[in-house]
């Protein structure tokens, strides 16, 4: 047959090509290539010696279908299993089946496959909903487009840089939490054995050179919350006691225990000893899920109980700082748009509140402030990593530091009261530093 004599067919029947090859050709019109053979020891359903009839796939000029030539390829690969001893089908249908297998276990461990199985898993810990809802959503936005079917054993470096390359000069907050998302994914994909080599999505094997270029001034180290200096204060606190709300007391509350925001507004009134002057946070509200007891100063104490309520009708389960619905906390933007509203300046004039770089300052970032004033102040390391609730790192530290060290963390957190309302100097006034007793 001819490419041109296999289009003009229309009648139904079924037309030899040579060596088992035919066109059948359906009363409806449609075409298909059909392979003929025998084979020894080939028998039929009846037990009876025949022949097979294997499909080579419909015909046609443009794909799917197949051509004349392509249909002759097919039945000269047919012919060549048939002289090596193999049934083609059986072959074919092998082949099919340990691909599909092959293909199961690329999807299986892809990279969205194991990012998933990564975030059941580890996730659960995040006591925060918003936070495990980030993980995902950054990586289906950033990662997964690109990388998400590729084989996480397969994936290199310059694919990783690929796929953030579009958002690190632009987003570079978000590029930076991606990047972060996915080294956790790959080293969790070489320790469950799916991955061998160096972590593409380390910045320090190699992934931060791959992101330099185009990038004025290099690679930015990790970016840290813009902080208020220590000696500006006494200054902001006397602009945030002015200020009315909720949100105005939780901040206030925030710098005096050098808490974080989710310890603040989820703070309920069962976990206040006013008495005592002890707030207790329990594990599950913690990062280190451990439970953490924070002294009260008395500026706190006095603070807290202005907001304490009158009535039973709640009890001690209701929140400190409840928000506009029952039931619900002050939202954890609140004191974030406090902020960000006391620090709005004059059109093109600096933010009133910044660090030392200009940004305007954040609420996670007077938890630095309090630390930066413990270093400059002289207070001792330990003391000063316990109120902020840091975990010891090196594990042999951490075996013997068995004791929260309560009583000079309250010494230490009332000298912080004393300098938060220290009467704040004009501008262009300087205090000088106390020399330090022999």
């Amino acid at each position: 047959m001819s490419a041109r004599g296999v289009e003009a067919l229309s009648k139904p029947g079924r037309y030899p090509d040579g060596g088992g090859l035919y066109l059948q050709v359906s009363p409806a019109g449609t075409k298909a290539w059909i392979f003929r053979y025998s084979m020894a020891g080939l028998l039929t359903a009846n037990g009876k010696r025949g022949e097979r009839q294997m499909g080579l796939g419909p015909y046609g000029e443009r794909a799917p279908g197949v051509t004349l030539a392509e249909a002759r390829r097919k039945a000269a690969a047919a012919t060549q299993r048939l002289r090596e001893g193999q049934d083609p089908m059986e072959a074919r249908d092998t082949a099919r089946t340990a691909d599909a297998e092959a293909r199961a276990k690329v999807a299986a461990n892809s990279f969205q496959a194991v990012a998933d199985r990564y975030m059941d898993t580890h996730l659960q810990g995040l006591s925060n909903p918003k936070h495990r809802a980030q993980w995902r959503s950054t990586l289906a936005t950033y990662a997964y487009p690109s990388l998400g079917s590729r084989p996480v054993a397969s994936i290199t470096r310059m694919e990783v840089a690929d796929a953030l390359r579009p958002i690190w000069n632009t987003k570079r907050e978000t590029a930076q939490r991606v990047v972060q998302r996915m080294d956790r994914v790959f080293r969790y994909a070489k320790a469950a054995g799916l991955r061998d080599g160096d972590n593409p999505a380390s910045m320090r094997d190699g992934l931060s050179a791959l992101l330099t270029a185009g990038v004025p001034g290099g690679i930015k180290g990790r970016r840290h919350h813009p902080a208020l200096p220590w000696q500006q204060v006494p200054a902001f606190m006397v602009a945030l006691r002015g200020k009315e709300g909720l949100a105005a007391r939780a901040l206030e509350l925030a710098i005096l225990t050098a808490a974080r925001t989710g310890e603040v507004i989820g703070a309920r009134w069962a976990e206040m000893d006013l008495d005592a002057g002890t707030w207790t946070v329990p594990a599950e509200r913690m990062k280190a899920k451990r439970p953490h007891r924070k002294p009260l100063t008395p500026a706190a104490v006095a603070l807290l109980r202005t907001l304490a309520p009158t009535g039973q009708e709640e009890g001690s389960q209701a929140f400190v700082f409840p928000g506009v619905k029952r039931g619900k906390p002050l939202s954890n933007m609140a004191m974030a748009m406090l902020i960000r509203g006391m620090s709005e300046g004059e059109p093109d004039q600096p933010p009133r509140w910044r660090d030392a770089k200009g940004d305007a300052v954040t609420r996670h970032g007077f938890r630095s402030t309090f630390r930066d004033w413990a270093g400059e102040t002289g207070q001792p390391v330990d003391l000063a990593e316990a109120a902020l609730a840091h975990v010891v790192r090196d594990k042999t530290e951490a075996a013997y530091a068995r004791s929260d060290l309560f009583d000079r963390r309250r010494t230490m957190m009332e000298a912080w009261e004393a300098w938060c309302a220290t009467p704040a100097l004009p501008a262009n006034v300087s205090r000088l530093r106390r020399a330090r007793e022999a």
